[in-house]
């Protein structure tokens, strides 16, 4: 198996997640990503002992793009810390079908997840045991039939991206979860984490990673408007 592998050195790596893999074990049993990045890089670097590879932030299983991995115990704990204070600055795209009401905005909701549903709740006001979601969002380029949105997480909440693009009636393409018509054929949701930036925790110089988007024929017609130079 290949990897599109986006960024690495001693302390971190970075990999453009395919939709589907999951990144650590679940009740599914499915082998996650991190164990077999392991297995990869003890066999491609000849290493004689186990692997270290921490996971400092999930994708859910059905979305793609940018994901960290720790190479060090150092490095986990310092992207832990990274990811716990705001420090790692993450832009998703979202395909959509019904454009939103504004073409930019900041959207603010409170959250209550079921566990059991594997599932979050979005409502206007808050409430006992819910808490604050926050993201803003961009309309980026729109075709016949579908739009694309850049989105900035201003809080890392359970769904947060999908459950709230659904509350303002942009379910994401595919997410049958949160309200879109019909499934992908792969299965996956059109939901891609386009980048991260932050400062390298061990190094200390800026880091920018940028994964592309997915092959199928839609994501590649957004992603060539956006590379366009007339755009």
């Amino acid at each position: 198996m290949t990897y599109d592998f986006l960024y690495e050195d001693n302390h971190i790596l970075a990999v453009n997640k395919r939709a589907g893999d999951i990144v650590q074990g679940d009740k599914t049993g499915d082998t996650p990503l991190c164990d077999l990045l392991k297995q990869f890089i003890k066999e491609r670097d000849g290493k004689p002992g186990n692997v270290f590879l921490g996971v400092p932030h999930r994708l859910d299983r059905p979305v793609s793009g940018v994901t960290l991995f720790a190479k060090t115990g150092k490095a986990l704990e310092r992207l832990n810390e990274l990811f716990r204070n705001g420090g790692v600055h993450k832009i998703y795209w979202a395909i959509v079908k019904n454009p939103p009401a504004k073409d930019s905005d900041t959207l603010t909701h409170y959250l209550i997840r079921n566990e059991k549903q594997n599932k979050s709740y979005v409502f206007d006001t808050p409430r006992a045991g819910a808490k604050e979601a926050r993201l803003r969002y961009t309309l980026l380029a729109g075709g016949d039939n579908y739009h694309l949105l850049e989105v900035q997480l201003l809080t890392g909440r359970h769904h947060q991206i999908r459950c709230q693009l659904a509350a303002i009636g942009c379910p994401v393409k595919g997410d049958l979860k949160y309200g879109a018509p019909r499934s992908n054929p792969d299965g996956s949701i059109s939901l891609h984490a386009r980048s991260a930036a932050f400062v390298h925790p061990v190094k200390k110089t800026p880091v920018a990673i940028v994964a592309p988007a997915p092959g199928d024929a839609l994501w590649q017609w957004f992603e060539q408007r956006m590379d366009s130079p007339q755009r």
